[in-house]
């Protein structure tokens, strides 16, 4: 069976992405900080008879993300396709926005590290068994303020550029290998009323990608 890696997995649109996989009979393997949200969301996995696995890793720590993978791979074999999209739960102090007058080198850092350091660290993990089988998918997930900046949300959109960046390069390179990867920017507030926001609408966006392969990028606004 395929296998999903969804990094950032929450109950939201990760729980979405890995019901629309898994629907579709993928394995799940869900990765983010909380051992007991993980647990919660493989319960309701379960529960659909989707067979899902927890392993908490936290992006702003290679190691642990390194350690979560070799997690996956025991588990379930090869990751099949990589999913990115790291939302803090409950809003961490040192990711605090700034806008372009306020950015500073210690408000940026954290930034890039969450962002654009941990997408190449989890990329890392599963890149190399893809090109070696000419096959496989990695989507990264920002706001839309990677395209289109907010200045609200100075340091945040300066590190999801960079990400969007590496992204659109990365699939001009790795397409020649059989790789595909792909940026989305979420220009809405998922869950926020219309129909076309909601996490189960928004996941199947995600499936066209995958299926179709088209497009390297894709500005999701509902």
């Amino acid at each position: 069976m395929p296998v999903i890696a969804i990094v950032g997995a929450g109950p939201g649109l990760g729980l979405s992405l890995a019901k629309t996989f898994g629907a579709q009979d993928f394995q799940v393997a869900l990765i983010s900080r909380s051992q007991q949200r993980l647990d919660g969301l493989v319960a309701q996995l379960d529960a659909a008879g989707i067979e899902a696995a927890a392993f908490p890793a936290d992006v702003r720590d290679p190691t642990s993300l390194v350690e979560a993978f070799d997690g996956v791979t025991d588990r379930f074999d090869a990751v099949d396709v990589l999913e990115f999209s790291p939302a803090p739960y409950r809003p961490a102090p040192e990711l605090a926005v700034a806008d372009p007058l306020e950015v500073t080198v210690a408000n940026l850092r954290p930034q890039i590290e969450y962002y654009l350091y941990g997408a190449v660290t989890a990329a890392q993990q599963v890149l190399p068994p893809m090109i070696d089988d000419e096959v496989g998918t990695l989507l990264f997930t920002t706001g839309a303020g990677s395209v289109t900046p907010h200045p609200r949300m100075g340091n945040v959109n300066a590190a999801a550029a960079a990400l969007r960046s590496w992204v659109l390069d990365l699939n001009q390179v790795a397409a020649e290998l059989g790789v595909y990867a792909a940026h989305v920017a979420i220009n809405t507030g998922i869950g926020s009323g219309p129909p076309d926001a909601e996490a189960d609408v928004i996941a199947k966006a995600y499936w066209d990608l995958y299926v179709r392969r088209d497009r390297a990028e894709l500005v999701y606004t509902a």
